[in-house]
């Protein structure tokens, strides 16, 4: 990230790659300090969230080279854990605490690609976070909890300003490929191959272990999009209703206006200005595998119920003191919606 003339003479839209590791770093250490630093300095340098789209996986390796403490900003301060550190400084501490939780002895199944990321699969970066090192042991248990995380990464990228983006790999919940599958396509080190496995969305060919294009078939975990759309409780059919309400009250160009300080290690909290006079929107997210219950101070919000705009419950009420408790789960989210009881 710079301090961008992009904003000003660039591309319409960029890639978010400014929060895509730091969202990652927060599933895999359960701490969102390091991207609610992140959020707050898209908003430093005047970068527009409603400008980037925001991703789950793509074609390219988990990008871990954080350019703007590398670069323009290696030598600025910042506070991380009690402490300052010069960007170039911090970017280091980051990336040996991902290639460790994200690769390596821990999660032999993601490989480094060069010396700037991870190949890997949005669904085996959080089976490295589970802790899970062997991906033939997954039980019907963990790939509940494993689509119960991805739905919490979709709802960092989706219930926020800007365009939402996903894979076909996420839709099928891809992992990766074992090296040898694809070792023919990684002799010049690019190790991208081993997440760019093949998918069938809609049972063209149910028995077919490789593409047309001869790209090995990997293991997945949530079954074609026609099988997921026939269940309720499938990825698919849960990010539809996610994106439903998305859609429904235009967060995509809604506006940003706080990310505000939080108590619990593993809790982010995004505040948007909804368009259209539609009031007040938060997006909580429990990074943690840990229950959070927590009163958020919300300074200059309207007072009002607060609903579960997915699941179409009040979840209490936001006090004239811009109070208001929430109760999540172990990797929980939820979108919330002040409605408020003053003129807008």
């Amino acid at each position: 990230m710079t301090s961008r003339p992009s904003g000003q003479g660039g591309a319409d839209l960029s890639y978010d790659f400014i929060t895509r590791p730091a969202y990652q770093h927060a599933l895999l250490t359960g701490t969102t300090e390091f991207l609610r630093l992140m959020l707050r300095q898209v908003h430093a340098y005047g970068i527009d969230p409603a400008s980037l789209i925001h991703a789950l996986q793509n074609h390219d390796e988990l990008t871990l080279e954080l350019v703007h403490f590398w670069t323009l900003h290696a030598h600025d301060t910042f506070h991380y854990q009690g402490q300052t550190f010069p960007g170039n400084i911090l970017r280091e501490h980051i990336r040996e605490e991902m290639y460790e939780k994200l690769s390596g002895e821990h999660a032999p199944y993601n490989l480094k690609f060069v010396t700037n990321g991870v190949s890997c699969t949005t669904a085996s970066i959080i089976t490295a976070a589970l802790g899970i090192r062997d991906l033939s042991t997954i039980s019907d248990a963990d790939i509940q909890q494993i689509q119960h995380i991805h739905l919490l990464l979709v709802m960092y990228n989706a219930m926020q300003p800007g365009v939402f983006a996903l894979s076909g790999w996420d839709l099928v919940g891809a992992l990766t490929l074992p090296a040898e599958q694809v070792d023919h396509l990684m002799q010049d080190g690019d190790t991208r191959w081993i997440h760019r496995g093949a998918y069938d969305l809609v049972d063209l060919d149910p028995e077919a272990e490789f593409s047309a294009g001869d790209m090995p078939r990997p293991k997945t975990l949530y079954g074609s999009l026609v099988s997921q759309l026939q269940r309720p409780d499938s990825f698919a059919s849960q990010l539809k209703k996610i994106l439903a309400v998305r859609r429904a009250y235009d967060i995509a160009a809604s506006r940003q206006i706080l990310i505000p300080d939080v108590e619990h290690p593993g809790l982010l909290v995004m505040v948007h200005e909804l368009p259209a006079g539609k009031g007040t929107q938060i997006t909580a997210l429990n990074f943690s595998s840990e229950t959070i219950v927590e009163t958020l101070h919300l300074p200059g919000i309207a007072p009002g119920p607060v609903v579960d705009i997915i699941n179409e419950r009040v979840e209490g009420d936001l006090t004239d003191q811009g109070e208001f408790t929430i109760t999540l789960d172990a990797y929980e989210g939820l979108a919330l919606r002040v409605v408020s009881t003053l003129p807008i």
